[in-house]
């Protein structure tokens, strides 16, 4: 076996079985909620997210996990703290926001008509 930095293949193979290392080999490195990219300078700031919020639960085709970046992360914790301390009803996977109802454009044929 070659010798890499990280010691040797065999180090780098048990580091790679991780779910962290399976999650940034199977999706691209964007956050899942604001869309920040990142390169591998800054990767350290991208977390897997569990959906489920559990832990245990790494099924190898990612279907449980999604990366965020760490505000997004932290953002989608704080609602179960929330939820805890204010008795609120949170779902997991439930973005906490509204649909948006107004829309710019919907009067725009009578605009070019005048």
């Amino acid at each position: 076996m070659s010798s890499d930095t990280l010691g040797s293949s065999a180090t780098y193979k048990r580091m790679e079985q991780g779910y962290r290392e399976k999650a940034l080999k199977l999706f691209p490195w964007i956050c899942g909620r604001c869309t920040r990219e990142f390169v591998y300078s800054n990767l350290r700031e991208l977390t897997v997210h569990h959906m489920d919020h559990d832990h245990s639960n790494n099924p190898n085709d990612g279907s449980n996990w999604e990366l965020l970046c760490l505000y997004c992360h932290d953002n989608e914790h704080s609602k179960y703290t929330e939820q805890d301390q204010y008795a609120t009803e949170v779902e997991a996977g439930d973005n906490n926001q509204e649909s948006a109802t107004y829309n710019p454009f919907a009067d725009l044929k009578s605009m070019f008509k005048k």
